[in-house]
């Protein structure tokens, strides 16, 4: 693991406000979905997690809900593809899809059926929280802390 990564899950976290920003994070991976929750904690997000697509298209019902949504792209139930084609019929907030398999025709793809930003994984934690922050900003919301 990364020393950084090892430093971020040592150091304490406020819990965040009531006013924080809502993020709804979808990760079929445990271990990355715990380590990407915690780090958006850490930050001040409020975080509602997700283990597959079937569970993320159930918490979009409350998509007014939530200031922007985290997706993985490959997911069992419904893939980030998927999530964002159905969203697309309702005002969903900026999604982030974060991706094992990201060629060329898949960014384009998730961009032109609603992305926000795609991401490759492995990515610095630092490039997610800055897409986070300007989808954020694109609402008039500001990033906590």
């Amino acid at each position: 693991m990364h020393t950084a990564t090892v430093a971020a899950l040592a150091a304490p976290f406020p819990h965040a406000s009531a006013s924080a920003p809502r993020l709804l994070l979808a990760e079929d991976d445990s271990a990355m979905r715990a380590l990407l929750a915690y780090a958006l904690r850490r930050e001040g997000y409020q975080v509602v997690e997700a283990r597959d697509g079937l569970e993320l298209l159930a918490h979009l019902d409350r998509a007014a809900f939530f200031d922007a949504v985290v997706t993985d792209l490959r997911m069992p139930g419904a893939d980030g593809l998927e999530v964002l084609r159905a969203a697309a019929t309702c005002d969903l907030v900026p999604t982030i899809v974060v991706t094992a398999f990201g060629d060329d025709a898949t960014h384009a793809e998730a961009r032109r059926v609603g992305a926000f930003a795609v991401l490759d994984k492995p990515f610095e934690l630092d490039d997610l929280l800055g897409a986070i922050n300007l989808a954020l900003e694109v609402q008039g919301r500001r990033p906590p802390g």
